[in-house]
């Protein structure tokens, strides 16, 4: 499972989810998604969140093993 800190990072640099979306080149629904959990980000997406918040990918994503 991948969780994410996208939505705290957004609301950090108070930008809201169409303003991610656009940026990262998807819609505001796939941030939605992304932020409720129940969408894992492509390499390519989680890179281009990760740049657009200075941070690298492991910094917004982190990928919970199952026990």
């Amino acid at each position: 499972m991948i969780e994410n800190h996208v939505r705290l990072l957004r609301a950090e640099k108070r930008m809201t989810q169409e303003e991610l979306a656009v940026a990262v080149h998807v819609t505001r629904q796939t941030i939605v998604a992304l932020e409720k959990g129940s969408y894992s980000p492509s390499l390519v997406l989680a890179i281009r969140i990760a740049r657009q918040f200075g941070l690298s990918v492991e910094e917004v994503f982190i990928l919970r093993e199952d026990e």
